[in-house]
């Protein structure tokens, strides 16, 4: 490996060798604090007294280069390659570069920070001319730069995986980047350093700059695998080295493979065993691939591999057969590397008894002669020998014969004759099979030996012959025989002919034929019969080979058929009818009897026929006149046996032909509620059956096909549907048949849910008059007491029909009034219920007329207004009535003229209520400070009240006051307000105790209130309390008596007072009321003076306007109704 030198110290200096660790480790101490410099050299160039040696640096920390100047008044300056930088401190153009010191202490110090490639260069510290001494130039200073490499490049690529091949060689290289001076590099193997590497070195993209190149040749080995091999590049500039790797996967093959077998003797198994033979082969990358072979072909099984070891595994599991003797099998080991395939072979060596014994030739024979048979084995290894046992006593064969079977086994054969007898049947006849080789084994083949005998006895035990047996009862007879080999057949005859049992499910079971059952030697077989007629005095008979048994049986039975013959089947009322009843069979004879619907019918005797089945016959005749009546009844046969004491009975329908007759059950109304379904019933009788039903209504033929909502059933009856009242009436039904037809009519009655035909609304009568609301429906049905009425309001107190008369004929229903007053008017509701929903309902306004009745509100009599000819007023006048009213204005009484363009009324109605509004323009104190009366008019009378418009004043005292609650601290008072004067006001409460001297005043909040609640009172104290009523122009004063109560506070330990139990508090108006004309014309004159006064108008209208404008800065808070000023002020009287 070359070395190269790089000179690290200043000149003359030794350079330090590459390969020296002692110098780097000097050098990284110098840099670990960012700054590298040499001492100032002990002799110091003239003019300067501090200068720095060459300098060395890591790229990136700070460096100063020091410049101590004898002469601190100079100029200096340092240049860099030549160029000059300058003596700013600042160093423009040069943002890293400073100068530092004390310039007085000549310290001209260049400090550079984080310094980079393009600082390596010669630098000198220059000195001006100055004053002090001549200019001079320092020796020149050298900085260099160290660059560390940043990033190495591997191939392979560093931090993959590469996979190579054992014994291979391989070539790695490894390129450093850019770096002043060159990196070392160096290349470890499984952490060992290979010594025998290729390095170069080459410029690198910038001038100073250098690359490193190295190359190495590799051939791994096994123990390689997944081992780093690393790439490391060293440099004076780095404080560690700087790595890069990759992970070596080396590829070998696997050892060989190697079969563990279970047990001592190799390749020697059992037939029938579970045979696990595991395969191992340990080593290689990838893990070995194993294969099992059987006789040189694949066996597909799965293997498996534990990645840790190395090691892979595969079970071959077999169950061991015959077939499988000399099979080789062979475990195959291999990876992708493998040069070959290794192999381990084993030869099956299976030992299997014989699959089965055979025994040839019948093992039943007739006694006292020869059986002969064969014994004979399938292939076994090694090969077994025979012996034949018979109960438990030893035969020997005939002869012994061994040929070769099968998979290298061996066929045994043994032939065997010998003479049977009686007490040999029954017994056990076995071929054993033995062996040393299977000596926990036995296998043999057994027959039962069968000796053929007859029969010995045979009889039939059951009931005695010529007993009575009642037909359905249940016989059982038994044939019962001892001995025989086989088991007898026992066979059952009746009259010769073999028994057998219904072959149909669905036949009755009349005949139960059991099994053949053994009892030791004894064997029965059972016969069980449900007797019939058919087994009287027949012959039962059992068989047992040539040996028979017989018995008969005598059975009593009713007639087996009775039958009813007659002259005719179709009949018409007044046809005669003969009817004769047979009995074909019976034991013993039966007397017949004939009834119609129960009742006894007279009968002659018929001539006598044969009877079946070994019985006795009979047969009788009746004769009969029939009628419609008679369709349909049943003529009955009776034949009754005394001896059994049962009867049989038939009967004949009379089947009589007759047209349609209606039955007494016929509906001949139906009721239905309308949208419901109804069914008109048809109840009649005909022979044939009708052939058509056809319905009519009002003239018009119902489609038999049916229609949206009618439809005629099967049996002639009317369906309808979604019934409505148009449906309502009478239905005509049309019956046909071929002997005739028959009518009928139906009525359908409609219920429907009633509907408010008529309803006058509204209905009107004057005070004290009486009047009838009535209500006419349309309903079905008309209930009398389906009519109610109700009144509708919000007091309930008021609603009450007790002083009204309720009546109702028919579909009109009446709520009769008498002697009407205003307190019924309003509405009222008709109710009617017939019991069908919805229940109707319908309202009518009741109208009270009545005459006019103005409203007189006291507080409200006055209006203000400012007589300045530019302010407005307006009176309200409101008045009930019925019907409408009329309103005439005037003024001091004379009739108003409404065309004055300064008088505007406005009128409303809103119900029985009736507002004129009268708006007087331009105000005059001279001509509208009058009296004003509005008169209220229509049909029934008419009624008035005065409103009296005054210029704007102080307000009228509060009214009707008085106290509501009263506590030991606080007292509650509510009162009315009076005329305001125009203007906004308040109320002030005034109070004092009688007993301290002085009074008290309290402002009412908010100021509109009517209602206020005085506290901090003492407890069993005297008050007298005083209501003030105040505006801009002043207060209503204390003169009236109405506005002074008084109270004593109740004590501590009282309870509070019920307000309801004291004394009035509100005085009663007492102050006559002085004449209201005079009055006016006094104020008129008293006006007409004061405007004579020029210098008094003029001072009273300035003080009106300023009033005015304090108003309408003030009263922007007020009621919409009331709008403030006296410019053009519009004051408006509220309800």
């Amino acid at each position: 490996m070359s070395t190269k030198e790089v000179s690290l110290g200043g000149p003359g200096e030794t350079p330090v060798p590459r390969t020296s660790g002692l110098a780097r480790l000097m050098l990284m101490g110098a840099l670990a604090v960012g700054l590298a410099q040499s001492s100032v050299p002990t002799s110091v160039p003239r003019g300067f007294w501090a200068l720095s040696g060459n300098l060395t640096a890591v790229e990136g920390t700070t460096v100063k280069l020091r410049c101590g100047v004898r002469a601190p008044g100079s100029v200096v300056q340092w240049a860099k390659d030549g160029l000059l930088l300058g003596p700013n401190p600042r160093i423009p153009g040069f943002p890293r570069y400073s100068l530092e010191g004390d310039p007085a202490k000549g310290e001209f110090h260049l400090r550079i920070e984080a310094c980079d490639l393009s600082d390596d260069a010669e630098y000198e510290c220059q000195v001006g001319r100055s004053e002090t001494g001549p200019e001079f130039v320092s020796p020149k200073v050298i900085l260099s730069i160290l660059v560390p490499p940043k990033v190495l490049h591997l191939t392979p690529e560093a931090g993959s995986t590469v996979t190579w091949v054992a014994g291979q060689e391989y070539v790695v290289t490894c390129v450093s980047g850019d770096a002043k001076p060159a990196p070392d590099i160096t290349f470890i193997q499984g952490g060992h350093t290979i010594l025998d590497i290729s390095y170069d070195v080459n410029d690198g993209s910038e001038e100073k700059l250098f690359i490193a190149e190295a190359e190495v040749r590799v051939t791994p080995r096994s123990s390689d695998n997944g081992q780093l091999l690393v790439c490391e590049g060293s440099s004076p500039a780095l404080d560690t080295p700087i790595k890069a790797s990759f992970t070596m996967n080396v590829l070998f093959p696997p050892g060989p493979p190697v079969i563990d077998w279970p047990g001592l003797d190799e390749g020697h198994v059992r037939a029938g065993q579970n045979l696990e033979l595991p395969c191992v082969a340990r080593g290689g990358n990838p893990p070995a691939t194993l294969q099992w072979l059987k006789n040189g072909k694949p066996v597909s099984i799965a293997w498996g591999t534990e990645h840790v070891q190395a090691v892979a595994r595969s079970v071959l599991v077999m169950t061991m057969r015959p077939e499988d003797h000399g099979a080789q099998l062979s475990c195959l080991s291999y990876n992708s590397v493998s040069s070959g395939t290794q192999e381990r072979s084993i030869t099956l060596q299976v030992t299997f008894p014989p699959s089965a014994i055979t025994i040839l030739g019948s093992a039943s024979q007739f006694e006292n002669k020869n059986v002969t048979l064969c014994c004979l084995t399938k292939s076994s290894r090694p090969r077994v020998l025979l012996r034949w046992w018979l109960g438990g006593r030893q035969l020997q064969p005939t002869d012994e014969t061994v040929v070769d079977g099968l998979h290298g086994g061996h066929i045994s054969m043994s032939n065997l004759t010998f003479l049977v007898r009686r007490e040999d049947n029954g017994l056990s006849l076995t071929c054993e099979a033995f062996s040393d080789a299977f000596s926990k084994e036995t296998f043999k083949k057994s027959l039962t030996l069968n000796v053929k005998y007859p029969a010995q006895k045979l009889w039939i035990e059951g009931p005695q012959e010529g007993q009575y047996i009642r037909t359905g009862t249940r016989v059982r007879l038994v044939c019962l025989a001892i001995g025989g080999n086989p088991d007898p057949t026992l066979t059952w005859f009746k009259d010769a002919r073999t028994v057998s049992e219904p072959r149909q499910p669905q036949e009755p079971r009349r005949v139960q034929l059991g099994s053949l059952e053994k009892s030791g030697s004894t064997f029965s077989r059972e016969l069980v019969l449900i007797i019939g007629p058919s087994d009287n005095r027949a012959k039962f008979s059992c068989k047992a080979g040539q040996l028979s048994a017989s018995t008969q049986l005598v059975v009593q039975f009713p007639p087996t058929n009775l039958t009813i013959l007659a002259n005719s089947s179709a009949l018409r009322p007044g046809d005669a009818l003969n009817l004769t009843c047979v009995s074909i069979s019976s034991n013993p004879a039966v007397n017949l009897s004939w009834d119609k619907e129960g009742e006894r019918l007279e009968d002659v005797a018929a001539p006598p026929q044969n009877a079946p089945f070994k019985g006795s016959a009979a047969s009788r005749s009746v004769f009969l006149r029939v009628s419609s009546r008679d369709h349909g009844h049943r003529v009955t046969c009776r034949a009754h046996s005394p001896a059994l004491r049962e009867t049989v009975s038939s009967f004949f329908r009379l089947n009589v032909l007759y047209p349609p007759e209606f039955l007494g059950e016929q509906v001949l109304a139906v009721t239905v509620v309308e949208q419901g379904q109804a069914l008109l019933p048809v109840s009649v009788s005909a022979n044939p059956a009708p052939e058509a039903f056809n319905w009519t209504f009002r003239g018009y033929r119902l489609s038999p096909a049916g229609g949206p909502r009618h439809r005629i059933l099967p049996s002639g009856a009317l369906q309808l549907w979604n019934v409505t009242r148009a449906d309502h009436g009478f239905y005509q039904l049309h019956c046909q048949n071929s002997e005739g037809t028959a009518e009928a009519l139906l009525k359908l009655d409609v219920h429907y849910a009633p509907t408010i035909r008529a309803l006058r609304d509204p209905t009107e009568v004057n005070v004290g008059g009486s009047v009838d609301i009535v209500c006419t429906v349309d309903a079905n049905p008309i209930l009398p007491e389906m009519f109610s009425w109700e009144r509708l309001g919000e007091d309930e107190d008021d609603l009450s029909l007790d002083d009204m008369e309720k009546m109702s004929k028919g579909s009109t229903g009446r709520l009769r009034i008498h002697q009407a007053k205003l307190s019924q008017a309003g509405a009222y509701q008709c109710i009617v219920d017939n019991g069908v929903a919805p229940v109707a309902r319908g309202l009518v306004r009741l109208v009270v007329r009545f005459a006019p009745q103005v409203d007189h509100p006291t507080p409200l009599t006055k209006v203000a207004a400012a007589g300045d000819s530019t302010s407005s007023a307006t009176l309200h006048c409101r008045a009930r009535g019925v019907p409408n009213i009329d309103f005439a204005w005037t003024k001091n009484g004379v009739p108003l003229d409404l065309q004055d363009p300064r008088y505007t009324e406005h009128r409303y109605h809103q119900g029985v209520v009736h507002s004129s509004l009268l708006t007087i323009a331009n105000v005059s104190a001279a001509q509208d400070y009058a009296l004003f009366t509005c008169t209220a008019t229509n049909a029934l009378g008419s009624d008035h009240t005065d409103i009296q418009l005054v210029s704007i004043g102080r307000p009228d005292p509060p009214l009707g006051l008085k106290v509501v609650s009263l506590t030991p601290h606080s007292v509650g008072l509510e009162w009315k307000p009076g005329f305001d004067g125009g203007l906004p006001q308040r109320f002030q409460i005034r109070y004092e105790t009688l007993e301290t001297p002085g009074f008290l005043y309290v402002d009412v909040l908010p100021p509109q209130a009517t209602t206020f609640t005085l506290t901090g009172l003492k407890p069993s104290t005297r008050y007298r309390l005083w209501l003030l009523a105040s505006n801009a122009l002043g207060d209503s004063g204390l003169t009236h008596k109405g506005i002074q109560v008084s109270v004593t506070t109740p004590g501590l330990d009282q309870a509070p007072e019920d307000t309801d139990h004291q004394l009035p508090t509100e005085q009663p108006p007492g102050a006559p009321r002085l004449p209201l004309l005079p009055v006016l014309s006094a104020a008129g004159g008293l006006l007409l003076l004061s405007n004579a006064c020029c210098v008094g108008g003029l001072l009273w209208r300035r003080r009106l306007r300023r009033l005015a404008e304090g108003l309408r800065r003030t009263g922007s808070g007020m009621s919409m109704r009331r709008v403030s000023g006296l410019g053009t002020r519009t004051q408006e009287a509220p309800w």
